[in-house]
């Protein structure tokens, strides 16, 4: 029997969710999360794959605004719930929902794609680039003292439900989006994401608390954290769990990290997930007994690189002729001349000889600001055809603070 690839379509929603979860172990969501995953689905940007009357592979998109270098928000495809039947895999039905799928994100007018790759070597086939890290830690913060700047003690800590501290949240989190690159624009619904927490997911932690911090009756932070008590022959060992923090200045940020650090019967700060660049890493006294660690985040694809290059700007002069290499998406082979500075950019076809050439794999690996393209030159992934037009390309692509995907999707 031969396989359909087809719109989804809203009532065949249980079944294409159920192959998700069979191709990612088989073990269900708590109901909250499921419910939460069915509101925001898109279906009219969700594929599945059916053979006869059994979905065998999914993959769906979100329609994001991305903040990119310079702050300009830009759409973006966010790709999500990509799988294949284990029982139908090397069959191309991967490949044709990318390329259905890349089909239709050019065709909607989003320069950008972007994804969370389970497995990180599936998708640079398919032209993504891996354009952001996060920072993993574990802070121990009975041997870890903090150094806090000027006006820390001014900001007033308050705890707080976090329902009823989402929209004071959300609004801390909408003003910071701009300042870093990689940050996604919250949609409907999508304010709800962090506030999930299963009592299933916990892993014999609180449930999620919230503390905000405040100026002159001004919420400029929050903290989203939950601990985990344990208690040992010495004493007690609880670990806080940050689940999200943001702040607007470096006062408030420090506030929120003195007091995580300060939980009484913890001796640990767990950290998940944030940027390379975290303001944590200057404040605390000795950073190898935080164990920092790094791993990928956010895959990017360039799906129209003229568009795309031309909708953020560069923190220096560049004007470079790029090579580019793309066989999954060939209507952005060729040469492109990127002119651009910090004011803005152009991006146009030119049949001027190449300065640099590199797949848009590259591209999209340096795009945000946070992988240098010298780097990526040093690995024998770009080319430079005229002398000087690799630093001049790489300083200008840089970004003054790293790229950083806040959530999953």
């Amino acid at each position: 029997m031969t396989t359909e690839l087809r719109v989804l379509d809203p009532a065949e929603w249980d079944d294409w969710y159920e192959n998700l979860l069979l191709a990612f172990g088989g073990v269900a969501e708590a109901p909250e999360e499921r419910r939460l995953w069915r509101d925001v689905t898109e279906y009219d940007r969700s594929l599945g794959v059916w053979d006869g009357e059994n979905c065998v592979g999914t993959a769906g998109a979100f329609s994001f605004r991305m903040s990119v270098p310079g702050g300009a928000i830009v759409p973006t495809a966010g790709v999500t719930m990509v799988s294949v039947a284990a029982t139908h895999r090397r069959r191309g039905i991967l490949s044709a929902m990318m390329r259905r799928q890349l089909d239709d994100v050019r065709a909607g007018g989003e320069p950008l794609a972007v994804l969370t790759a389970s497995e990180p070597e599936i998708y640079g086939r398919f032209g993504y680039g891996i354009a952001t890290y996060q920072t993993r830690a574990t802070i121990d913060t009975t041997r870890v003292r903090l150094t806090v700047p000027d006006g820390t003690d001014e900001v007033v800590l308050r705890q707080a439900d976090p329902a009823k501290a989402s929209a004071a949240c959300e609004a801390v989190y909408a003003r910071l989006v701009p300042r870093r690159p990689g940050m996604l624009v919250r949609r409907p619904q999508w304010e709800r994401l962090p506030l999930l927490d299963p009592e299933s997911e916990r892993g014999g932690a609180s449930p999620k608390q919230c503390v905000l911090a405040e100026r002159d009756g001004e919420v400029v932070g929050y903290a989203l954290y939950a601990i985990k008590p344990e208690w040992t022959q010495s004493g007690p060992e609880g670990t806080v769990q940050l689940k999200d923090l943001g702040a607007l200045d470096p006062a408030a940020e420090a506030a929120l990290w003195r007091f995580l650090c300060s939980i009484d019967l913890t001796s640990s700060v767990s950290v998940h997930s944030r940027p390379v660049d975290d303001a944590w890493r200057h404040l605390v006294s000795d950073i190898r007994r935080c164990s920092p660690r790094t791993r990928d985040s956010l895959h990017l694809r360039l799906v129209d690189v003229g568009a795309a290059l031309a909708a953020r700007t560069y923190q220096a002069g560049v004007d470079v002729v790029f090579e580019v290499a793309d066989a999954f998406c060939p209507w952005n082979e060729g040469r492109w001349r990127l002119t651009g500075n910090t004011e803005g950019a152009v991006c146009v076809r030119t049949e001027d000889p190449a300065d640099l050439a590199l797949s848009v794999r590259e591209l999209g690996a340096a795009y945000l600001g946070g992988i240098a393209l010298t780097s990526l030159a040093a690995a024998g992934r770009v080319r430079e055809l005229r002398e000087g037009a690799l630093v001049e390309a790489s300083v200008a692509f840089g970004s003054p603070v790293a790229p950083w995907l806040p959530h999953g999707f």
